[in-house]
């Protein structure tokens, strides 16, 4: 994987440039180049992508690569960023968990433009908060299951804080991807979509290199599920997981865990203790998932054989363990905004429409129909999920923290900027509207987000 790392501190050179261009921070595509070369350059572009020696899949990537580079940034520095569009249809990047203005954000529906084939677009960003984020496609993809997020359109951002004790020994980032998805029905008529095909980091189990260890580091593991749709379980043979962050938010009660579960869009960051020599499996938990290819391996210096794999015995995670019990005596002064979810059966063939309040994307994000914020109000959304299915609901430009879920008691600390909101179940998180501008508000799941499972809050 290539890494892309920039200095601490810029020089006054460097930062009146940066100034200037950052007064109309965006140029649109077509315009001229800047004379400086950019900080962050992509491109987009068609890729065959090689999972295995016998899985070849044609998508587009970033820079030649799946996932595309890990860029490493320093908080609160101004960069440039550089996106061409060499593919052959319209492109934007979304870089998802940062505290960016809409017209930069990465969402056509807050107001991005979009960069045709062909061309190209520049624009200054200020990347925050700290931590672990990422950058992917947010585009519209249909019945076709190689667009959109289906295409494995993603990489790694680390914003670096301007603090960073670094306790552990080194890192290394994966990302759970699906591919080659078809639509089959279910009993109920429901069109959803199956995989054949899965990764990590681009490779299936027993194709891509192995992880490289040391009997006694602390490796600090940044994982990712940019899969367009399915939740994964992912375990490490002989080995637990300290977890510190997650969605690159640090945790306020790190605990140690036997394995991670992750929603699409959801990222852990946990140090694991490699004090078990060996050559192991890290992988999918459900065995048809990891048959699909979902591992990789890790092994220790010196030592060989073949990896093994040990398979827990059940699915076990929780948020609470992660979060404080909040003050039982303190009440919550935010406003209530109550957000149902459901979705609308279209009849056999059809594919069904999912709504929020009961409308779908766009109708329900008109000035009559969708929540109005006022700066600096703090917000509780009550999250009512009435439908069959769970969601991985995602606010952008805003982090939550997670204040409630489904029946219990209410937690406190947990910030995110994706939760997982269970069938039949309510989940409740608050954040503080310090962004001013539209902002969107959606089911991370590809399929939901193109059947209208989006919603946009602007501010008053």
């Amino acid at each position: 994987m290539r890494t892309q790392t920039y200095p601490p501190a810029l020089t006054r050179r460097r930062f009146t440039q940066l100034a200037g261009l950052a007064a109309g921070s965006l140029a649109l595509p077509g315009t001229v180049h800047a004379a400086t070369a950019p900080d962050i350059s992509l491109e987009i572009a068609p890729y065959l992508l090689e999972a295995s020696p016998k899985h070849h899949i044609k998508t587009v990537a970033y820079n030649g690569q799946v996932p595309g580079p890990l860029f490493r940034v320093r908080e609160g520095q101004p960069l440039s960023v550089e996106i061409r569009n060499r593919s052959a249809d319209p492109e934007v990047v979304h870089w998802h968990g940062l505290f960016l203005p809409p017209k930069i954000d990465g969402a056509m529906e807050e107001g991005t433009p979009m960069i045709a084939p062909g061309e190209t677009t520049q624009y200054i960003m200020t990347p925050e908060p700290s931590g672990f984020r990422w950058y992917h496609t947010h585009t519209f993809a249909g019945k076709n299951l190689t667009k959109a997020q289906y295409g494995g359109l993603h990489g790694f951002l680390l914003i670096e804080p301007r603090d960073n004790p670094a306790p552990y020994d080194r890192e290394v980032f994966l990302g759970l991807h699906d591919w080659r998805g078809q639509f089959l029905g279910s009993d109920d008529g429901y069109m959803n979509p199956v995989y054949d095909v899965t990764t990590i980091n681009g490779k299936m189990l027993g194709s891509g290199d192995p992880v490289k260890v040391k009997q006694g580091q602390r490796v600090m593991m940044h994982i990712l599920n940019s899969s367009p749709t399915e939740v994964h379980w992912i375990s490490l043979s002989g080995h637990s997981f300290q977890v510190i962050a997650l969605d690159g938010n640090a945790v306020p009660r790190p605990h140690s865990v036997p394995m991670l579960r992750l929603a699409p869009a959801e990222r852990v960051s946990a140090i694991v203790e490699m004090n078990n020599p060996g050559v192991w499996i890290l992988g999918e938990v459900r065995k048809h998932v990891q048959a699909t290819g979902m591992g990789i391996v890790i092994e220790y210096e010196n030592a060989s054989g073949k990896p093994t794999w040990t398979q827990p015995k059940e699915l076990v995670w929780d948020y609470r363990q992660f979060a404080n019990v909040a003050d039982a005596g303190a009440g919550s002064t935010a406003k209530t905004i109550e957000l149902t979810f459901d979705s609308k059966f279209q009849g056999h063939g059809n594919e069904e429409l999912w709504r929020i309040n009961g409308l779908s994307y766009p109708q329900n994000s008109t000035p009559e129909t969708s929540p109005l914020l006022h700066a600096g109000e703090r917000y509780r959304l009550v999250m009512i999920n009435k439908s069959m299915d769970d969601h991985p609901m995602h606010l952008h430009r805003h982090t939550f923290e997670v204040r409630r879920l489904e029946d219990g008691a209410e937690i406190a600390g947990l910030r995110k900027d994706v939760v997982l909101v269970h069938a039949g179940k309510t989940v409740e998180v608050e954040f503080v509207a310090d962004n001013p501008g539209k902002t969107l508000f959606h089911c991370h799941q590809q399929d939901h987000m193109d059947r209208g499972f989006m919603m946009v809050f602007d501010y008053a």
